[in-house]
């Protein structure tokens, strides 16, 4: 299965206490790049959502979106300080004694003096919060793979269309590259015969001329090397899995034989072909950065 590097996922789990929304979306990247924005309450499972998101990406600049809301209303509780009641009190006495003064202090006063009654929220249970985390994240990216493997085959079926189209061009040239030697031979021989003109042609000049025009035009192995490039593409495109970064390099190579035909060639029908054989591998190269 081909994967688009581009894609979105939501998921959403609502419990009897909390709520988890998690959003994520994608773009191309050459390499794996996430950026996790967790609520505070939850920052400390950064390391085991990025570990998490590995399972179900490879590559891509992946913005990842969790939002927690909790429901209990039993989440917080009263908590008395003892320890700082009785340096209040000793303090308060201490003050009493030194300034003559009556200690009058009464529990309703003491209660009231800061940090000695606090609201504290209560912790909750960290396997249980990773839990409904988990849940929540695997459901996203389950979504968010569904997207890109969809976009993946809208990808996979163009690249196919326009890897025939390349291969026709190819076709071309192979079928066009032994009739440019054949008019060069005709062309020589009609010249070298004006020139001269009842002086019989050395055929044995007339060959090695030809020959070195030959050699000099060949684009025999470029030809060959292209149709390899070509079939290895669709095999790869065919057989799925992470192979962005190796049909990328594929692509590569095809532009530089499509460079040296170009470079080779003297023929304008040739020229024409190798032309539109670059612009298809240009447009090949640009999809090809869309797959993970």
């Amino acid at each position: 299965m081909i994967k688009s590097m581009t894609g979105f996922g939501r998921y959403e789990i609502s419990e009897a206490q909390r709520k988890f929304t998690v959003e994520m979306k994608a773009v191309n990247h050459r390499y794996l790049d996430v950026s996790i924005k967790l609520p505070k309450k939850l920052s400390f499972f950064e390391v085991s959502v990025r570990n998490l998101l590995k399972k179900y990406i490879e590559r891509g600049k992946v913005d990842l979106f969790v939002t927690y809301e909790e429901y209990a209303e039993n989440n917080v509780c009263l908590r008395y300080n003892r320890e700082l009641a009785k340096e209040y009190l000793k303090y308060i006495g201490q003050m009493a004694g030194e300034f003559g003064l009556e200690n009058d202090v009464k529990l309703s006063t003491l209660s009231r003096y800061p940090e000695i009654l606090m609201m504290e929220e209560q912790t909750a249970d960290e396997e249980e919060l990773w839990k409904g985390l988990e849940a929540a994240i695997c459901g996203a990216a389950e979504n968010f793979v569904r997207t890109r493997a969809a976009e993946g085959e809208h990808l996979k079926a163009d690249l196919l269309g326009k890897l025939d189209d390349m291969l026709s061009h190819v076709d071309f040239i192979a079928q066009r590259s032994p009739e440019i030697i054949a008019q060069y031979r005709e062309k020589l021989r009609d010249k070298v015969r004006e020139l001269l003109e009842d002086t019989q042609i050395d055929e044995a000049r007339l060959l090695t001329e030809v020959t070195l025009f030959a050699d000099k035009v060949c684009v025999d192995e470029e030809l060959v090397r292209l149709k390899s490039h070509i079939s290895q593409t669709k095999e790869a495109l065919i057989g799925g899995g992470s192979v962005g970064r190796k049909l990328d390099f594929i692509a590569q190579e095809m532009n530089r034989e499509a460079n040296t035909i170009l470079s080779k060639t003297t023929d304008l029908e040739v020229s024409e072909h190798a032309i539109e054989l670059k612009t298809e591998i240009e447009k090949v190269r640009e999809q090809i950065q869309n797959i993970e």
